[in-house]
């Protein structure tokens, strides 16, 4: 196998897994975490897994690249309920020249709850869509 292929598949493989425990604050009036606060978490389990990998949104801030969210997908399972412990789990969807995704399973236990993506492009400090400056291409295809 290449080493293009290795590293690939490490890629694909690589997984954050961040705790969240469901806050009064995530509710609605049933107790159910409310629809749109998955995409908080979706945020909360990308900074985690970037940080995680040796990278923080203010290092590349800082470095005068933005990752804005360009497109978000959710597909509700179950609902998630006040007091529950839930998993992030969050991988690495495909990273290309100037955008890259994020793929995210909520989990409750052994259930899933949402799973979902999100997909970002890489803009400059004049948000402009630029190709990634060279080491968040090394973060984020894992090497």
């Amino acid at each position: 196998m290449s080493n293009e292929k290795a590293a690939k598949r490490k890629q694909q493989r690589a997984k954050n897994i961040t705790y969240y425990r469901v806050i009064y604050g995530d509710c609605d009036s049933m107790a159910i975490v409310y629809y749109a606060n998955y995409l908080k978490l979706f945020e909360i389990g990308r900074t985690e897994f970037l940080r995680e990998l040796g990278i923080t949104y203010r290092d590349v801030e800082g470095s005068g690249f933005f990752l804005p969210t360009t497109e978000a997908y959710l597909k509700y399972v179950k609902p998630a309920l006040y007091d529950d412990l839930l998993t992030i789990e969050t991988m690495i969807g495909f990273v290309k020249r100037a955008s890259s995704r994020f793929d995210y399973a909520i989990c409750r236990g052994k259930d899933i709850v949402v799973q979902g993506y999100t997909i970002h492009a890489c803009l400059d400090r004049e948000n402009r869509i630029v190709r990634f400056p060279d080491f968040l291409l090394n973060v984020l295809k894992g090497k």
